[in-house]
């Protein structure tokens, strides 16, 4: 086994769930113990009286979510990715995403562990970036949509703020700086792939070409020789490849979101067949905000947005919860579902695969 290859695995290794585990169960003992209104007493009682359809439902999306990230794989790969191997792609996938800092990602981990089920460097490679930019393509475009449909509730009626930089910033400003970074990245790394990867190559080149940035002209040099090799990878392919990829994109992270709204109905008592007026504005609403949360979440600096993830939780859903002890208990039931799965999932996968694919 190489250096390179020592050097992956040790970033897949499950020691490293440790520190994303012991921040994201930090933040709501803090919650908690900062808390008057958490009572031990009602928890229990909204345990016992949790809707179990609804639970069952969240499991049911959650699954239907996994699916829909192992079509989009092998429809990516043209089916050279058996279901088999693209259970594995995506199970590691999301353990590398669930140690790292949001803001970094997994990416290198996941053109490595492809790399091992036996796609070409150029085209692995080919498919993370795509998929990377049809994922940001989506929180763009659609957090667009839902501040159009819902202008004066999208965001929470708070007074948050965060010091970033030296300058304090509200929720409404942090949106505003991630998905603009968000923007700009995608529109730059969509040019590079699909229009002038040989441009990018020699725009990196410029941008390393004084004695400041001169230590960085290798690395440049290097992702603009992978640009031209992905770009080359992704050409000659129908229109139904590509509205594959976008629409099962789109049932990817939609079907993400409803599983909030199945969790957050569960403790409500919501009725699916006898919903009022209110409440069917409601789900929207709470599908919305998740889009919104998600992207300013994007930029946090800790692995798997552990422990922002739970903070920011509260700050965009407590209004729809009487109880805030309740707000707490969902958002452990959310993180339990969409991260601390893949922790497990990671831990049990990886030791399988590796005995796999390193014999």
């Amino acid at each position: 086994m190489d250096t390179q290859q020592q050097k992956m695995l040790k970033n897949l290794s499950p020691t490293r769930a440790l520190i994303p585990i012991l921040i994201g169960l930090a933040v709501p003992i803090y919650m908690v113990w900062s808390s008057d209104d958490f009572q031990v007493d009602q928890i229990i009682d909204h345990l016992g009286n949790m809707n179990i359809w609804w639970i069952f439902l969240s499991f049911v999306v959650l699954i239907g979510r996994d699916a829909g990230y192992m079509y989009r794989i092998r429809t990516l790969t043209n089916k050279h990715l058996s279901w088999n191997s693209s259970f594995f792609v995506i199970m590691l996938w999301e353990f590398a995403s669930a140690i790292t800092p949001s803001v970094v990602g997994g990416t290198s981990v996941a053109v490595f562990i492809m790399n091992r089920e036996k796609i070409s460097f150029g085209k692995a490679l080919s498919f993370v970036m795509l998929t990377a930019i049809l994922d940001n393509l989506f929180f763009v475009f659609a957090s667009i949509f839902v501040i159009i449909l819902f202008p004066g509730s999208i965001f929470p009626a708070n007074n948050y703020s965060a010091e970033i930089l030296g300058m304090t910033l509200g929720l409404k400003q942090i949106f505003v700086v991630s998905v603009s970074l968000i923007a700009v990245y995608t529109a730059f790394m969509a040019w590079g792939l699909f229009i002038g990867p040989k441009s990018f190559k020699k725009f990196l080149w410029f941008l390393t070409s004084n004695r400041f940035t001169k230590r960085w002209r290798r690395m440049a040099v290097k992702s603009g020789n992978e640009m031209i090799v992905a770009s080359r990878e992704l050409k000659g392919h129908k229109t139904s490849y590509w509205l594959k990829v976008i629409l099962s994109t789109v049932f990817i992270w939609s079907s993400r979101y409803a599983m909030l709204n199945c969790l957050i109905n569960a403790f409500l008592h919501i009725d699916l067949f006898s919903l009022t007026q209110g409440q069917f504005l409601d789900q929207f609403l709470i599908f919305g905000r998740q889009i919104i949360m998600w992207i300013v979440m994007l930029i946090s600096p800790t692995p798997g947005s552990a422990g922002t993830a739970e903070y920011f939780f509260g700050e965009f859903f407590k209004e729809f919860f009487n109880d805030a002890g309740l707000v707490i208990v969902v958002a452990l039931f959310w993180r339990l579902f969409t991260y601390y799965t893949y922790l497990l999932m990671g831990t049990i996968v990886l030791p399988t695969w590796i005995s796999k694919r390193f014999k």
